[in-house]
């Protein structure tokens, strides 16, 4: 993982994807209006939604059995870093530690980092280059401009994030 400079976002809404027939996140950069659509399974949609409505569940759903792993072993979830897209797929990094231990990074799926982020109250950052090749400008994005966007990272390469 580079040493990137990251864009805190927020989770915005989760969307179906009309085209695709699959569920869509989409994260809004906290100071500006640039979102971005990241597609995830139904499961992680339903766990992002129900931790977004503040739904309560009658028995731990499995990103409410990670937090109180996290809990349990006195283990903070510090931020979320999604730093990377490789072959039209985001790949996201969770930085946990303990109060008197060196952090460590743990590689998880983007839509798991966000389940998990919304339970923790925990802050999500994007890499500034994945925010200005491939967010979308200006209001929410419609089901077209999200259409787009998919083709945009499907044809992604990594050396279109390297620098010149």
């Amino acid at each position: 993982m580079s040493n990137d400079e990251m864009v805190p976002v927020e989770v915005y809404c989760v969307r179906f994807d009309i085209f695709n027939k699959v569920p869509v996140v989409l994260l809004k950069d906290s100071a500006g209006d640039r979102f971005l659509p990241i597609w995830i399974g139904m499961f992680e949609a339903t766990q992002i939604e129900i931790a977004l409505e503040g739904v309560s569940v009658p028995r731990p759903m499995s990103h409410d059995l990670m937090k109180s792993l996290l809990e349990s072993f006195d283990l903070k979830l510090k931020e979320i870093r999604i730093h990377d897209i490789i072959e039209g797929t985001f790949h996201a990094k969770m930085l946990v530690s303990k109060d008197n231990g060196d952090p460590v990074l743990v590689d998880a799926r983007p839509s798991d980092a966000i389940a998990l982020s919304l339970r923790t109250d925990t802050p999500i950052y994007v890499s500034k280059r994945i925010i200005d090749e491939a967010a979308i400008v200006g209001g929410p994005p419609d089901d077209e401009e999200i259409q787009k966007f998919k083709e945009f990272v499907q044809n992604i390469k990594p050396a279109d994030f390297k620098e010149s």
